[in-house]
């Protein structure tokens, strides 16, 4: 009898024979990993490329993942009072922070569409739902395709400052490249510009930064537990003169931490 030799290329390694070879595992099984899947003749993109394609926005808005959660509709009003007054409004707690969320999504219907045009300034204590509202801005426009960036203040003057101490490192980014990134983005969140200790060198860089976004009627959102009078004697009048015209201002107040509370109601489900 004749013997068949099989070519070595048809053989899995150390595959026992007549037992026939796993299937590939797919990460998407529609389309095989292709990102396109074949109907009736016609190619459809994949909705797996859909989804890689937000959660590459999602990195490159520089969003953490606790805040890629926070949407709009998870926004919660019961935190706010309904009988304490707002002095700077006149209207309930409920109330400032209704039209705050309002502001919020009226900001992200506008800039699914255009691109030049004034931003958001949202202020209130501590744990009163400013970062919530303002990732939610991020998540919102990412979704559906803008070019977002999303900064906390601290973090974004840190990375200046390191790129003094990585000059000689190779594939490290320059101040410039930083600045650049921040001045130029489509839409710029600036979360936490509050009372931090600013150099002369940190103010000229905030300075510079929301000036351009100014001059060139770019879309900003800024979050700070102070309200512009008391960010001036940090930031200068200069700088504060142009968030006024960068961005309306909406005051977000609460009575005590929204963290606090949520915190207190986990150990008292538990």
């Amino acid at each position: 009898m004749e013997r068949i030799r099989i070519p070595p290329d048809l053989v899995t390694k150390n595959q026992p024979p007549n037992i026939p070879a796993p299937s590939p595992h797919y990460q998407c099984p529609l389309c095989r990993d292709r990102g396109l899947i074949i109907r009736d003749g016609r190619a459809y993109r994949c909705r797996c490329m859909q989804q890689k394609a937000w959660q590459n926005r999602l990195r490159a808005a520089n969003l953490a993942p606790q805040l890629s959660r926070y949407t709009f509709q998870n926004f919660d009003l019961k935190y706010y009072s309904r009988t304490l007054k707002d002095e700077l409004t006149g209207t309930t707690y409920y109330d400032s922070a209704r039209h705050c969320l309002e502001a919020a999504r009226r900001f992200v219907n506008t800039y699914r569409r255009e691109d030049h045009g004034r931003g958001l300034f949202i202020f209130g204590p501590v744990g009163s739902g400013k970062t919530f509202l303002a990732a939610a801005i991020a998540n919102a426009l990412t979704a559906a395709g803008r070019e977002v960036l999303f900064a906390v203040v601290p973090d974004l003057l840190d990375a200046l400052r390191a790129t003094y101490d990585r000059r000689s490192l190779d594939n490290s980014h320059t101040e410039l490249e930083l600045i650049d990134a921040a001045r130029g983005v489509a839409i710029l969140i600036l979360d936490d510009l509050g009372a931090h200790n600013y150099t002369e060198w940190t103010c000229n860089k905030i300075y510079s930064l929301i000036n351009y976004r100014l001059i060139n009627e770019l879309p900003t959102v800024i979050t700070s537990n102070l309200d512009l009078k008391a960010l001036e004697e940090y930031l200068g009048e200069r700088t504060t003169s142009r968030i006024i015209q960068l961005c309306q201002s909406f005051h977000l107040p609460v009575a005590e931490d929204i963290r606090y509370i949520i915190s207190r109601e986990g150990i008292t489900k538990k």
